[in-house]
């Protein structure tokens, strides 16, 4: 089952929309709740990420018997330092996105921390893509 779902900058309103689709689906197959737990908690935090720090993006979602793989890609200013951004509390969300509550800079580690593979790559300028694995069987 593969889809893709395009997410635009600053819309608020709609993050979490593939989130929640992607849940009805994992459901739907019977994945183990706690595998749709960690899965939707890691889609949610980099779906928002793609709001609140990128033009827009395009999520793709592969879900078969044994695993989803979600890979995010953004048209955004990019991330100049990988390991300093996965950092608990490091954030570069604007005061805006702070105040509507995001940016606490929790989004990278709680998507490590619920992914089985975690491959971040971005361009200072041009975007970055987020890659999520979680298997069903592990």
């Amino acid at each position: 089952m593969n889809f893709e779902y395009k997410v635009e900058g600053g819309d608020f309103t709609n993050a979490g929309s593939t989130s929640s689709i992607v849940k009805k689906m994992m459901k739907q197959l019977g994945v183990h709740p706690d595998i749709v737990k960690r899965t939707v908690v890691a889609l949610y935090e980099a779906e928002v990420n793609i709001v609140a720090h990128a033009n827009r993006g395009v999520i793709y979602v592969d879900l078969d018997e044994n695993k989803v793989y979600i890979k995010l890609e953004d048209e955004g200013k990019g991330i100049p330092d990988i390991d300093q951004a996965m950092q608990k509390g490091y954030s570069t969300a604007s005061p805006e996105v702070r105040e509507m509550g995001f940016g606490a800079g929790m989004g990278l580690p709680n998507i490590k921390s619920n992914t089985d593979e975690l491959k971040i790559s971005s361009v200072v300028g041009k975007g970055t893509t987020v890659e999520i694995t979680n298997y069903f069987n592990k």
